[in-house]
């Protein structure tokens, strides 16, 4: 191969000059994160509660999820049923976990949730949300790996509300000429 040639990521790093990219690596492989210093140096503490749980709400559309997260098997419990009977679609599970494969800790925290409101999709979206806060409440220092992937950011969207004179939001009456 040439010199130029970029196959991965560790590649590219090299050609521009700057240090090498490499991926797939874990938090035991890796250096632990460099902690800031000085007088905008926020130290974050464990926030955990009498029964060694972290808390947080997660929000989505209208939906609204309460969420505990405490180390155990990777069980996953959404208003006293199992992830797999109350999300049935395997896209919604998958959503559920992101927080987890990011942070790489799948099957390491156990979860308890109520979540009310909205559709299941907007549920699934509101419990990842809760998920991604309870869990950097619970290990501080997998807040930026976390926020980076941008799952402690609240997703604004919402339904526009029905204007008057109107069928919809912004749909108009169906016209009619005669």
């Amino acid at each position: 191969m040439s010199d130029n040639s970029v196959t991965d990521l560790a590649d590219l790093g090299q050609l521009s000059g700057g240090p090498a990219v490499t991926g797939g690596e874990g938090p035991a492989d890796a250096a632990p994160p460099a902690v800031r210093t000085g007088p905008l140096a926020v130290i974050r503490e464990k926030q955990i509660d009498a029964q060694g749980r972290s808390y947080a709400t997660g929000r989505r559309k209208d939906a609204v999820a309460r969420v505990w997260i405490k180390p155990g098997s990777g069980k996953i419990v959404v208003n006293g049923r199992d992830q797999d009977v109350y999300f049935a679609r395997p896209t919604l599970r998958l959503v559920i976990n992101q927080p987890f494969q990011v942070a790489d800790r799948a099957g390491q925290y156990d979860v308890i949730c109520t979540v009310k409101g909205g559709g299941l999709s907007g549920q699934a979206g509101a419990v990842k949300h809760g998920i991604a806060q309870a869990l950097s409440k619970y290990e501080p220092l997998l807040r930026s790996a976390v926020k980076a992937a941008g799952f402690l950011t609240r997703d604004p969207r919402v339904v526009e509300r029905k204007k008057y004179g109107r069928a919809k939001a912004r749909r108009s009456f169906q016209f009619s000429k005669r």
